[in-house]
């Protein structure tokens, strides 16, 4: 067989299109699930790391830590597989949820401090001498303007994430690329894989190109 015939055999991967698309089907819910979720926590985790008393500041620390630290791989295997000696059986899409939000949580909580730690002082205290209190200040002052400097380096963590979904694989999740896998496996051609690979590659290419977009704007609004 030739190179074409071997990485990008059309009628292998017309055959096998089904599948594929079953797999990104299951791929785009768990990236969705996933940034929503970790997005929300990671906001939730600043908010407690910036504002809470001293023992839940020291546990958000701990946990924005541990899980920027720990691999993804390491994460989704550690809930799939240690979860259940502890009584907890997860199905595969929640434990590859569960872990995929837990590290974006913790990469967003980070992009959210730096984006609530760049405001001025000033804005705050001018606040708080109209009379809001701090739950208004924060939603109506702080938060609005965090967002506007957080959301070029949050696009692209969520772009990374997105990506990282293929790991969930290792954990029986039939995404994408499990999917790309077993056709290999039936037709003993890695056409599959390439047309998987495209399949992400039409899917995220225009995620990249809009995180340029909002890094330049940014740079401009600035």
């Amino acid at each position: 067989m030739n190179f074409l015939d071997t990485f990008f055999n059309t009628g292998v991967m017309l055959r096998v299109f089904p599948m594929l698309l079953a797999g990104l089907e299951n791929t785009l819910y768990l990236a969705v699930t996933t940034l929503i979720i970790g997005s929300i926590v990671g906001i939730g985790l600043c908010i407690v790391r910036l504002y809470a008393p001293a023992p839940l500041n020291y546990l958000a620390v701990a946990i924005i830590d541990i899980f920027r630290a720990l691999p993804i791989l390491v994460v989704l295997v550690l809930v799939y597989y240690a979860l259940p000696f502890l009584g907890i059986r997860l199905s595969s899409f929640v434990s590859a949820v569960f872990a995929l939000s837990l590290v974006l949580s913790a990469f967003t909580a980070e992009v959210f401090r730096s984006g609530v730690q760049a405001i001025p002082d000033g804005q705050t205290e001018a606040a708080r001498s109209l009379g809001l209190h701090f739950p208004a200040i924060l939603w109506k002052v702080i938060l609005p303007q965090a967002l506007r400097i957080a959301i070029p380096p949050h696009t692209s963590n969520c772009v990374a994430i997105a990506k990282d979904t293929s790991l969930a694989s290792v954990v029986a999740m039939p995404d994408l690329l499990k999917q790309a896998t077993d056709a290999q496996a039936l037709t003993a051609n890695p056409s599959p894989l390439i047309a998987a690979a495209l399949l992400y590659l039409i899917i995220l290419w225009p995620a990249v190109r809009l995180v340029s977009m909002l890094e330049k704007r940014m740079s401009r609004a600035r």
